[in-house]
């Protein structure tokens, strides 16, 4: 197989992320499009040269002609539409997170046993050239162990609303939608050790912040400023079996200075800051030294990140790369999300199995 026929299910903002990158794709032919809405569909399809679409992602499906779909859709379907492609004999780019709940997460990892597709969740900062980069030093041991780590992404006015506001259907809020990227980069980052213990708080005192309205906020199209279901902040201590400790911070809403990403990662050898811009510390000549590698694109750049993971996720499907972002990522971050909400809701540390 030399060109990779893809399909994508959901036509909203993160499809159009997909999209691009699938058209600057040279191995790539955009199949189909499908949508609840089927005239949203048809537009996006028409827009991205693809020739047919679907309101039922069923029938899209059950197409012959498509070897894989990213799967875009609202977490609540995450797990059906990623298990259903996966049965039909389609690779699947599952957005993140790869399901509301370790239960979900752990019929996809059942279904992708039970078969030999490419099942990548959407973990797209691992593939921005900051993050590469910085893996590549720590790959080559020249950090050393790495056994501390730091995540944080704080926004003041971040509460998109509709879905995303609603539990039942994102599944959790600013811990499952922006938290999971900076905890994933820095779990990413210090190996993947396996988590044995979470400690973790939530709060729900201050909503949406509907009342202010003297800064921009993105909003989604069904916004409600009286709907709001989700959690506003949240932090947690997790620990691994190899000894490491991550502390992680989110929030949709607080009452912060200014927005901010941060995630720092320190080892036995050096240590790096990813974000704003990468930074590495380490030691020379018995003296201490901040390194700063030349990167065109220092921060997370939508378009290298896209581009870099729709790349990484055609290769493996052809056989031609290993999946940076496995299904078995997705089931683990899932574990040490739930133990946050189990940690906050019961007011102990969540031991993991």
């Amino acid at each position: 197989m030399t060109t990779f026929r893809v399909g994508v299910i959901g036509a909203g903002s993160i499809a159009r992320a997909h999209l691009e990158a699938y058209a600057a794709n040279p191995d790539v032919e955009i199949i189909a499009i499908s949508d609840i809405n089927a005239a949203r569909a048809r537009a996006v399809a028409q827009e991205f040269g693809a020739s047919r679409s679907y309101a039922d992602a069923h029938e899209l499906l059950a197409q012959d002609d498509i070897d894989g779909v990213s799967v875009c859709t609202w977490n609540d379907s995450h797990a059906t539409w990623t298990i259903a492609a996966v049965e039909a004999g389609k690779h699947v780019l599952v957005e993140k997170p790869i399901a509301r709940t370790v239960a979900e997460a752990t019929a996809i990892q059942d279904a992708v046993r039970r078969s030999d597709r490419v099942v990548q969740v959407g973990f797209v900062r691992r593939h921005s050239p900051n993050c590469q980069v910085l893996k590549s030093f720590i790959d080559a041991g020249q950090l050393g162990e790495m056994y501390y780590a730091k995540a944080g992404l704080i926004r003041r006015m971040g509460n998109p609303g509709g879905w995303f506001a609603d539990k039942e259907i994102a599944g959790g809020g600013p811990l499952l939608d922006i938290g999971i990227h900076v905890l994933d980069l820095a779990w990413y980052l210090m190996g993947c050790p396996k988590a044995v213990s979470v400690s973790g708080n939530t709060y729900e005192v201050l909503g949406n912040r509907a009342n202010i309205t003297t800064m921009p906020r993105y909003k989604v199209s069904d916004y409600d400023p009286d709907k709001n279901t989700v959690e506003d902040m949240a932090n947690a201590v997790v620990r691994f079996e190899n000894g490491a400790s991550l502390l992680l911070e989110c929030s949709y809403s607080l009452h912060a200075t200014k927005d901010s990403t941060a995630v720092s990662v320190h080892g036995t050898k050096g240590g790096a800051d990813l974000e704003p811009t990468l930074q590495i510390a380490t030691e020379m000549h018995d003296s201490v030294v901040n390194i700063t590698p030349q990167i065109s694109s220092g921060t997370f750049e939508m378009r290298a990140g896209f581009g870099n993971e729709i790349a990484n996720f055609v290769g493996a499907s052809l056989g031609r790369a290993e999946s940076v972002a496995p299904a078995e990522h997705g089931v683990e971050m899932a574990r040490i999300l739930e133990a946050v909400y189990t940690s906050a809701a019961e007011g102990r540390e969540i031991r993991l199995d």
